[in-house]
């Protein structure tokens, strides 16, 4: 009888503490993610009194909390969702440009994030879209599933998930079409058009059919919402809302701007995980918080351990107080690469300003790009500006930038008015210009380095490559900021540079030259020469393009010489850039393709081939 007892005894305190574990188990909350694709703060109501009814994403905020500055860190999706999935700015790890040429892998011992959540018994499932700019197999041991299929309900009982849903109504392809003004829920003479477009019928429709999109995305997640609330699982579940990256009208997705880059972000606090939140359900929080901060998010929401090796912080969770989280007033951003347009540009933010520095000032936001021109809205906005009928904010975007640019948001959030040159700011400049250097050397950051050689030399490894070479980054940096001092000051230092061992340096002299234009042209002489003889494509290259744009004579046919010299498809694209820029920019310098159509990559299928459609007139 004692024996049967102690046998029983024995079953009960097993039963119990397996129960002890399923119940420590359920104590993780389920986290979601539900994301729209290329949509700005700027088109919620939440955000904006002018913005979209979206009711069931209010509702989540009533219950929940919304964070007034929340920032993708990159404008476009593969850029973007790279930075959250590996919780790394890109450009330490040479996933910046959009879309992969090549991938890359991730730095060593660190993993896609939700593979630490599987590791504490998570399932984890994507529905559907990754575009992630690294190597396959960094994915091995992410997802349970990741398909259009994937749904958390084929988790075991009681098992915590990590789900993401994607929803692409408001993607920038949905704008390609035309809709009638009688089709459209929002009546485009209400819509508030920004300073920087032309306030016509064509570009009020868009606005219209834009917001409609945002009140049929809500719906969409609605449905989901109504889901969860089905299998009974609101009170334990954390769902995220936010957009990608920001957009979608022309002049924000894809461009390092407060509306490319200011996103939505509303997050619904279960009640049974309430205590892990630093503020009451209904609060909107003033930090800042940025894309890199999403995947250390959810694992310190999950309970797991934040790995070593990522770049961002936890904004929520245990050890966030609101104290400390409404102290965060800083972001950081970037672009290079759009499809097969080329461009550098750096975005920071500290509490209401934001600084763009351009690092190839000459390549107009403009440019001609395939993908972005199939919008009506774009194309309309290049005849106006060739027509001569565009103010000043308006026409900006087909003309040079300057170097750099300050724009206080308070009183211009659609950035039109450059402060830069105003002496009244000038500290203000000289601090946030030195926190970008600062960042662009620690990182340290592979935007010095052009794709293409990136890829001869660095693939797939790009973090072990940027750290190898980051003595290197910083000299390349320190030539391409001679753009910031006068020009007697940065002569002696690009004469240096011309005669540097390093392609690079003398690669980042021209585009110098080029930043300074006029100025610079006690050197066309010596780029006249660099354009036939230096031994290097690219710094020829950047020599042709200095020529070209100060009008000391005709780059063409070194430009073709170095087209027929290259075998690269992604060197030849780059190439490209500066071609169209000097067809297309106020050179005026047409371009006949003929000359180089026999070339060996002139075949390729990559983003070049967009470049040369463009060229041979073929583009639909």
């Amino acid at each position: 009888m004692i024996r049967n007892r102690c046998g029983m005894f024995l079953l009960l305190s097993a039963a119990c503490l397996w129960a002890g574990f399923a119940a420590a188990e359920q104590r993780r909350p389920n986290i979601v993610w539900l994301t729209s694709e290329d949509n700005s703060a700027v088109w919620y109501r939440l955000y904006n009194p002018k913005g979209a009814p979206m009711p069931n994403i209010e509702r989540l905020a009533e219950h929940g909390l919304v964070f007034n500055n929340a920032y993708s860190n990159a404008p476009v999706c593969s850029v973007a969702r790279s930075t959250l999935i590996s919780g790394c700015y890109a450009p330490r790890l040479g996933v910046q440009w959009h879309r992969k040429e090549q991938p890359v892998k991730m730095p060593p011992g660190l993993h896609m994030f939700p593979w630490y959540l599987r590791q504490i018994g998570y399932y984890t499932t994507n529905n559907a879209k990754e575009d992630y700019n690294f190597l396959p197999e960094e994915k091995e041991g992410v997802w349970d599933e990741s398909s259009n299929k994937a749904t958390y309900r084929n988790r075991k009982p009681g098992q915590p998930f990590f789900h993401v849903q994607n929803f692409g109504r408001t993607h920038e392809g949905q704008l390609f079409r035309n809709r009638p003004d009688e089709s459209l829920k929002t009546n485009p003479d209400d819509v508030e058009v920004f300073p920087y477009h032309p306030d016509t019928p064509l570009f009020r429709n868009k606005y219209a059919d834009y917001l409609d999109a945002q009140t049929e995305v809500d719906a969409q997640i609605g449905e989901f919402i109504r889901q969860l609330e089905a299998d009974g699982l609101l009170d334990d579940t954390f769902i995220f809302h936010f957009g990608d990256n920001g957009g979608v009208l022309p002049g924000s997705k894809g461009y390092a701007n407060e509306d490319g880059l200011h996103v939505g972000l509303v997050v619904y606090v279960p009640k049974n995980f309430r205590h892990l939140v630093p503020a009451e359900p209904g609060s909107r929080i003033d930090g800042f918080v940025e894309f890199i901060d999403l995947s250390a998010t959810v694992l310190n929401l999950a309970g797991a351990t934040i790995p070593e090796g990522i770049d961002g912080r936890p904004f929520l969770g245990p050890g966030v107080t609101l104290e400390e989280l409404n102290r965060r007033n800083t972001t950081y951003g970037y672009a290079e690469r759009f499809d097969e347009k080329y461009d550098l540009v750096r975005f920071f933010r500290k509490g209401k300003y934001s600084y763009h520095r351009s690092y190839q000032p000459f390549n107009f936001d403009g440019l001609y790009n395939e993908y972005r021109y199939k919008q009506p809205a774009y194309r309309e906005w290049l005849a106006l500006y060739r027509q001569g009928k565009l103010n000043a904010a308006q026409a900006a975007f087909f003309e040079a930038r300057p170097p750099e640019c300050l724009y206080d948001l308070e009183n211009d959030p659609h950035e039109v008015h450059n402060l830069a040159d105003d002496p009244a700011y000038a500290d203000v400049l000289a601090d946030m210009r030195r926190e970008v250097q600062r960042r662009m050397r620690n990182l340290p950051d592979l935007g010095m380095i052009p794709e293409p050689v990136f890829l001869r030399e660095g693939a797939p490894d790009g973090f072990g490559y940027a750290r190898a070479n980051k003595d290197r980054i910083a000299r390349l940096l320190a030539i391409a900021d001679l753009e910031l001092v006068p020009f007697d000051e940065a002569k002696p230092k690009l004469e240096a540079a011309f005669a540097d061992d390093d392609p690079l340096a003398r690669y980042w002299a021209w585009i110098v030259c080029s930043s300074f234009g006029e100025q610079a042209t006690c050197f066309v002489d010596k780029a006249r020469k660099a354009m036939w003889d230096d031994d290097d494509l690219l710094v020829r290259t950047r020599a042709a393009e200095f020529v070209g744009l100060v009008g000391a004579g005709d780059p063409r046919p070194a430009l073709v010489d170095i087209l027929n010299k290259t075998t690269d498809p992604v060197e030849a694209n780059l190439i490209l850039n500066t071609v169209v820029l000097l067809q297309d920019g106020k050179t005026n310098l047409p371009f006949d393709f003929a000359q180089v159509a026999n070339a060996p990559w002139v075949k390729s299928s990559g983003e070049v081939a967009r470049r040369i459609r463009y060229l041979k007139g073929t583009t639909d």
